[in-house]
């Protein structure tokens, strides 16, 4: 049995399979990586060797990216500066961690954060792990809003979220027109744009996988945040442009053969791992201090 379905039976069990954290912060329930050891990272081995069907920008484009006035909503999107590292930011640099060590045995640049069902967490996890992600010096990170149904990053991170993907998957827009940067200095966001009928079609053409490869070739990480698998196709479409996926579960909340639904919609080898999400016992304490999710 692979460590995927390992993992959804400790889900099922209740189990906690790494040390517990605080709510809401993700727990990498089983993460396939076949390395061992403790560092916390590794420099990146990946060449990029997919054939672009569009002419990548030079780097110098990217980085007259406009800059945006972003206002990030304190509630959903964590502080990586504090002085003290409390419990929150360190859970997502052990995800961060076990991602770069998984980078060592397989090509991974980019991944898809979806879940099973709405509001389990995931736009919470991808924006918080982009923004982990972007610490490392010259390391460019890039997230992407591909819910073109339900666009929720810009509102996160306060931003405009048109111009966006929509545009330049329907070639209205350049990616280096429509790419935003915010204070930090490594992390860029791409929104969803405006909404148009057609999403399962437009994210499933070949244009996505080729604006994915093209970007690879500029940035360290792409994280992508989706719809949820079971209710739409668009999370398997991304999938399959991408290094992998990383599925967000809410504890105590979504059944295992929800779960197991949303996992047979990938490749085992795209599944990265599960995100365990909410777990009841911190939810109160959490709550004290103001904190939510974004779904």
């Amino acid at each position: 049995m692979s460590r995927i379905h390992d993992a959804l039976r400790r889900v099922e069990a209740g189990d906690k399979v790494l040390s517990p954290p605080e709510w809401p912060i993700p727990v990498p329930m089983e993460v396939r990586d076949s390395a061992n050891g403790n560092h916390t990272s590794t420099e990146d081995r990946h060449t990029v060797a997919t054939a672009v069907a569009h002419a990548v920008h030079p780097a110098s484009d990217f980085e007259a990216c406009r800059r945006f006035p972003w206002q990030p909503d304190p509630r959903v999107v964590l502080s990586f500066d504090e002085p003290q590292r409390d419990s929150a930011t360190e859970q997502f640099r052990g995800l961060r961690s076990r991602l770069y060590r998984m980078r060592e045995v397989q090509a991974l640049k980019s991944l898809v954060v979806t879940s099973a069902l709405p509001f389990e967490g995931k736009s919470f996890v991808a924006t918080n792990l982009a923004q982990v992600l972007s610490l490392h010096a010259e390391r460019r990170v890039l997230l992407i809003d591909a819910d073109l149904r339900t666009p929720r990053l810009h509102s996160i991170l306060g931003t405009s979220c048109t111009p966006g993907l929509t545009e330049v998957l329907m070639q209205e827009a350049q990616q280096t027109q429509i790419i935003q940067k915010g204070a930090a200095e490594n992390l860029f966001f791409m929104p969803a744009g405006r909404t148009v009928r057609g999403q399962s079609e437009l994210l499933s053409n070949s244009r996505f996988k080729a604006l994915i490869a093209g970007l690879q070739d500029f940035f360290d990480w792409i994280v992508i945040d989706s719809p949820c698998a079971n209710k739409f196709s668009d999370a398997a479409s991304l999938a399959s442009g991408c290094g992998g996926v990383l599925m967000v579960v809410r504890a105590n909340s979504t059944p295992s053969d929800v779960i197991r639904k949303a996992i047979e919609k990938f490749p085992e080898e795209a599944l990265l791992g599960i995100v365990l999400n909410d777990l009841e016992s911190d939810v109160a304490e959490a709550r004290k201090a103001g904190v939510r999710h974004a779904s």
